[in-house]
């Protein structure tokens, strides 16, 4: 399995769990585990229930937020167990995994698992490109952290004798850090232009996220993007100063 795909479970609360996700992942030939904030790490529960697969709890990354656990990242899937009005598109686990393959193995991938009760935030799911749905029962949909761990390794290993064209395009892709830097440059603009009032700033950040995690800018494409708000940003200031 290519390396350049990591899973991380956020704030994961009990350490039994950390270690059976270790063990679905080893049996899927997958070793990158990075854990935001886990409650209890390293645990004995958690090497019990790896079961074999220790050596993946001993590499695990732990870090203290997602934007760590994300960093040099250029495509991010977030899961979901439930269906959200606003937010990245929701795709199954197999329509997802395509396209977290056709990404380059020199580019950063990464499969995000929220927390035992509550899942991923709002503000988390944000961060993603896509959100999977695992379908289950409607009457009982309530599956185990480290059960849904194995549902997407298991279908990333099926993926992973398909053939990539690969591309000729030489611009890569933007890493999350990129896109934050975007997002912040855009918030600022808006508001000085007075199209993000911030007293009612109601959805436009979400909604803005949401467009350019379903466009995939790559590198260049956001320094245009930058570029064309630099001008903007230096077209007003100019024109405020006419008017004095």
């Amino acid at each position: 399995m290519p390396r350049h795909i990591r899973i991380v479970l956020v704030e994961t609360s009990h350490p039994g769990n950390i270690g059976a996700a270790a063990r679905a992942m080893k049996t899927m030939c997958l070793d990158r585990l990075v854990l935001v904030n886990p409650l209890e790490f390293p645990h004995t529960d958690a090497s019990a229930r790896a079961s074999g697969a220790t050596d993946i709890l001993e590499r695990a990354q732990v870090v203290t937020s997602l934007d760590d656990a994300l960093a040099g990242c250029v495509l991010v899937a977030g899961t979901s167990a439930r269906q959200r009005n606003l937010g990245p598109t929701a795709l199954t686990p197999r329509a997802c995994v395509r396209k977290l393959m056709a990404v380059s193995p020199e580019q950063e991938v990464a499969v995000v698992f929220g927390r035992e009760r509550i899942g991923l935030t709002n503000e988390e799911t944000d961060r993603c490109h896509y959100l999977i749905h695992i379908p289950a029962n409607p009457e009982y949909g309530s599956l185990n952290l480290a059960a849904a761990v194995q549902v997407i390794t298991y279908e990333l290993m099926l993926a992973k004798q398909i053939s990539q064209i690969p591309s000729t395009y030489d611009s890569p892709s933007a890493t999350t850090e990129d896109m934050e830097i975007l997002y912040a440059h855009l918030e600022a603009t808006a508001r000085n232009s007075g199209v993000l009032d911030p007293a009612n700033p109601k959805h436009l950040m979400r909604r803005l996220r949401n467009l350019f995690n379903r466009a995939r800018p790559d590198k260049s494409e956001v320094n245009i993007l930058r570029g064309l708000l630099n001008a903007l940003q230096h077209n007003r200031h100019g024109h405020d100063r006419g008017k004095d």
